[in-house]
């Protein structure tokens, strides 16, 4: 099927991570194709792999010097068209990032464009001359702390880079450079990929008058740790011109068949409604996902207004939820404190994803429940946390290895590995929690299957029932299927009433003479007519 992503579950592999077969301390993709068994064996539909191509790793692969290659650290090509087609035998569909904004410092387009202002690349990335102070063009900061300006002194000029300095902004203004880009992906897609996941999607176009960006304002807790969150970045990204871009990315998959595309909108203040623009209509993406539902919020209300705002931005548009990803805190940790335990918080959260309308997106390690490894300072290595420790500690605890099974690195790699693996999160192996049909595992596993079977949870419409905190419900529709999804988002038991109503599948509650129970972190689906249940609550 053309449309298979819709309500597709999408399984994300953070490639350094997953397995190693070399002994190395760096997974590969050799150890990814040796464990899809694992992948398809929980329901999923896809993968998304972070980035394997040629890179300094400044950014752990974010900072790409060849977007038409695999690091050596990774394998070979020979060896991603191999994982390709184990993954294709298993019915598993492989989407790979595309990290477009910006490049490594070390691309060969960066090596000619910073020589001088002629060069044929001069253009290629976004430079501007210093004030007549020597200050920057501008008051843009980088995400990663500091002004968003570096100096070079071949040109005279100062670049952009809303990272790293070592990751120069490319120059979407520049014709040649989308055409550049558009190559890339012919040549991934030529080679079997059946889509792209698009890094930082909003950020590809800035404002060409380079106006300063205003202040925001100001929050409970000012100055932030990060200057970033200072401002109101009305001109750094989020540009009109960005959708032109995207319809030329949507035109080129298009002529392919079944490839799909799903793109992070990282921002802060208008990221669903940009979401709903980015994929309104059959021209720009296929899907996007931002930081809404990857936060610390755990309410009824939370959850709601994110889905109520996304279709009511773009009724034919596309969302892909998901609660973790390597850029954040694993949310078995980040939301246990509204749960009774760390499985509980981590059994609902699965149940409450496979409910939202939308693509799910699950990334490695949550179907263990894992919640973030505790580093010292000397252990990190991802440039968020080596600059705003200890306020910030960076994204390296989500992204410590995966734990198989017991013994050495949890069966990760036979050596010393990249980032640690700790005691609480090896005791969470795969190998213990197949033997433990109560886990957290196989919970999931149960959950993505009877979802496959469940119309209303693929592809039916949303629509919410009125209840006080800490209780989420809504029907799910999809003609005459319909499921009745509840969730107490709090450690305490609530109780509603439920006449007529069956439990439908897996479930954390109890219905007896018309009064459902749901404990702590408790769950149910429910069938009854085909307008749905009525539930009330009890007092």
């Amino acid at each position: 099927m053309d449309d298979w992503w819709r309500g597709a579950v999408i399984y994300q592999i953070y490639p350094r991570s997953f397995k190693d077969t070399t002994g190395s301390g760096v997974g590969d993709l050799p150890g990814i194709a040796r464990r899809l068994d694992h992948v398809a064996s929980l329901g999923a539909d896809a993968i998304w792999l972070s980035p394997f191509f040629p890179s300094p790793m400044d950014d752990m692969g974010y900072d790409v010097s060849d977007y038409c290659g695999v690091d050596p650290l990774f394998g070979t090509l020979a060896d991603f068209d191999a994982l390709v087609a184990r993954a294709h035998d298993l019915g598993l569909k492989v989407i790979i990032d595309q990290v477009f904004n910006h490049s490594s410092d070390r691309h060969p387009w960066f090596a000619e464009s910073r020589t001088s202002r002629e060069n044929s690349k001069a253009d290629w990335y976004v430079w501007a001359d210093p004030k007549p102070d020597g200050s920057p063009p501008n008051n843009w900061p980088s995400v990663f702390g500091g002004p968003a300006w570096a100096w070079e002194p071949q040109r005279r000029q100062y670049y952009l880079h809303n990272f790293l300095a070592s990751q120069p902004d490319l120059n979407f203004h520049c014709p040649d450079v989308v055409e550049a880009l558009l190559d890339t992906m012919r040549f991934w897609l030529d080679r079997g990929v059946d889509g792209f996941r698009l890094d930082t999607v909003n950020y590809y176009t800035h404002d060409a008058g380079l106006r300063d960006n205003p202040p925001a304002a100001p929050e409970d807790v000012w100055p932030p740790g990060n200057h970033y969150d200072m401002q109101a970045h009305l001109f750094s990204k989020s540009q009109a011109g960005n959708l032109g871009v995207l319809e030329r990315m949507r035109a080129l998959t298009d002529r392919y068949s079944a490839r799909a595309m799903v793109g992070e909108v990282g921002e802060r203040d208008r990221a669903i409604e940009i979401m709903a623009e980015y994929t309104s209509g059959p021209r720009r993406l296929h899907m996007a996902y931002s930081f809404d539902m990857l936060g610390p919020e755990f309410t009824a209300a939370h959850f709601r207004t994110r889905i109520e705002r996304f279709f009511a931005g773009a009724p034919d548009g596309w969302p892909c939820w998901s609660f973790s990803n390597h850029d954040v805190a694993r949310h078995a940790g980040r939301w246990q404190r509204h749960g009774v335990s760390q499985d509980a918080v981590a059994k609902q959260a699965i149940s409450l994803l496979a409910s939202f309308e939308g693509t799910l997106g699950i990334y490695q390690g949550e179907e263990l429940g894992l919640t973030d490894t505790e580093l010292e300072y000397h252990e990190l290595t991802d440039p968020v946390g080596l600059r705003f420790w200890p306020d910030n500690k960076g994204r390296d605890g989500a992204r410590t290895p995966m734990v198989w099974k017991d013994g050495p690195q949890a069966g990760f790699s036979d050596g010393v590995p990249w980032l640690p693996v700790k005691g609480p999160q090896a005791a969470r192996n795969v190998a213990a929690q197949e033997a433990d049909p109560a886990s957290v595992l196989h919970h999931y596993r149960r959950v993505l299957t009877w979802r496959k079977t469940e119309p209303a949870l693929l592809h039916g419409r949303t629509e919410f029932l009125e209840f006080p905190e800490p209780v989420l419900g809504f029907h799910r529709r999809a003609g005459e299927a319909v499921l009745t999804c509840l969730f107490n988002l709090s450690p305490d038991p609530v109780a509603l009433t439920a006449p007529g109503a069956e439990i439908a599948g897996p479930h954390h509650a109890e219905l007896a003479d018309r009064r459902l129970t749901l404990p702590g972190s408790g769950f149910a689906w429910l069938r009854g007519s085909g307008k749905g249940v009525t539930i009330q609550m009890l007092p």
